[in-house]
């Protein structure tokens, strides 16, 4: 069945798309707001990714932000190995659980406890589900064009694959679902009554491109939802451990209630984890009434790569990743402002964005404005035909890893320079 001519990205992608629905198994993987066909990745080590026709390429998707260390890291493929031979499932506690409860509980100030389940999407949800049971309401809040999972209640107005989807409205959502989520545009506060239960808020927004909160807003929802007893909620699928150890609330100085983690804490293996005070998380079964639950949760393999990947987290890590993403995001800048184009390159700690604009984006509307004018998809192209791979649409973030070397960064913004005067020269 697998002669040499199927080994191709395009035949590959039309088997895959006989059997999987768009050919892949998350819409944020099609390329359908940059056109082409995707490339099938047969095998990735440190910073690069390399397809099935042998075509290798510097990466910045790093499965989305989980592969901090880069791909196949040494200490997270043995850890894994050795666990293996174990067992890969038990549906019981392990000391491994343990063990990474305890360090993400020592690294993030206010999270006493924890409760771990198989992804992102599952960590949010339960938060959300937690919070109403802890203040016994409805009501939620949530900011445009942040991405909380695919839950139904926190589906609507999202960013990332939603975005790049062109979905707009939440179809197979049914009203009642979101008739309590209430919408408001990121950097902007809102007022706050006694029905809410929780604001969840990525504290810096990924799913839009990369927006920076504006100086005194995570502050803002903290005082605001003490003043009518709501729970704040932090989204850090993407900003835990990876703006550092204490995650955005070291970052920001502002400590929510509850806290929703995944990608970096599992090493690249499924995991997520939503965690808060021993008071808040004491409403979680089987202390209290509020149920959630996960065959695989806190699964053997996800947690000891998890820890390997942790233990390899040092202060001096997290300084040459900021240094990496800042030479990285200033030397983008340059090359794309150099050929005449306008862009913005937000860099948050080891965090890059990229808009094709010459205004500020500070909300989802601004990044719907830069993402529609068509301008990634030819950098998106021009950066692949050179040999870089960046996450297929306008609503993503860039993830340079520790396993990105001085040489990669000088090969990117080469290519960077190089697609940017092919995109000038076209455009006249």
């Amino acid at each position: 069945m697998n002669d040499s001519t199927s080994l191709t990205n395009a035949s590959l992608h039309e088997r895959a798309n006989r059997v999987l629905v768009g050919g892949v198994n998350s819409p944020v993987r099609a390329f359908l707001s940059v056109g082409g066909t995707p490339h099938v990745v047969a095998s990735a080590n440190g910073s690069r990714i390399t397809d099935v026709e042998g075509t290798t390429y510097i990466d910045y998707v790093q499965s989305y932000g989980a592969s901090i260390l880069g791909h196949a890291n040494p200490g997270v493929v043995s850890a894994v190995q050795k666990a293996v031979i174990d067992g890969t499932t038990f549906g019981a506690t392990t000391v491994r659980e343990i063990e990474l409860a305890e360090l993400i509980s020592s690294w993030v100030p206010g999270v006493e406890k924890i409760r771990m389940t198989s992804s992102g999407t599952e960590a949010a949800m339960s938060a959300i589900r937690l919070a109403r049971g802890a203040t016994g309401r409805d009501k939620i809040v949530k900011f445009a064009g942040c991405y909380h999972g695919h839950v139904d209640s926190l589906l609507i107005a999202g960013g990332s694959g939603v975005a790049n989807q062109g979905i707009v409205g939440a179809p197979g959502i049914p009203d009642p679902a979101v008739a309590d989520t209430l919408v408001y545009d990121y950097n902007t506060v809102p007022v706050l009554d006694e029905t809410v239960a929780v604001v969840a808020v990525e504290p810096v927004a990924a799913n839009m491109g990369l927006v920076e909160p504006e100086p005194g807003f995570l502050q803002a929802l903290r005082t605001e939802c003490d003043r009518v007893g709501a729970l704040l909620l932090f989204d850090e699928v993407i900003t835990g451990f990876r703006l550092g150890r204490g995650g955005a609330t070291v970052w920001s100085g502002v400590q929510p209630d509850v806290w929703a983690f995944g990608k970096v804490i599992g090493g690249g293996l499924p995991v997520g984890v939503f965690g808060g005070s021993a008071e808040v998380m004491s409403n979680l079964a089987p202390e209290g009434p509020v149920y959630q639950g996960g065959t695989l949760s806190g699964n053997p393999l996800a947690t000891a790569a998890g820890l390997a990947a942790l233990d390899q987290l040092t202060v001096a890590a997290y300084e040459h990743l900021h240094a990496t993403a800042k030479t990285l995001g200033a030397g983008l800048r340059n090359a794309l402002t150099e050929a005449g184009l306008s862009v913005q390159v937000p860099v948050v700690g080891p965090l890059l964005g990229v808009f094709f604009t010459d205004q500020p984006v500070r909300n989802y509307d601004d990044s719907k404005a830069a993402a529609d004018n068509g301008m990634f998809a030819k950098f998106f192209h021009a950066m692949r035909n050179r040999g870089v791979a960046l996450a297929p649409g306008p609503y993503e973030v860039m993830f340079p890893s520790l396993a990105h070397s001085a040489e990669d960064i000088d090969q990117t913004i080469e290519a960077a320079s190089e697609a940017a005067s092919e995109i000038a020269a076209a455009a006249h």
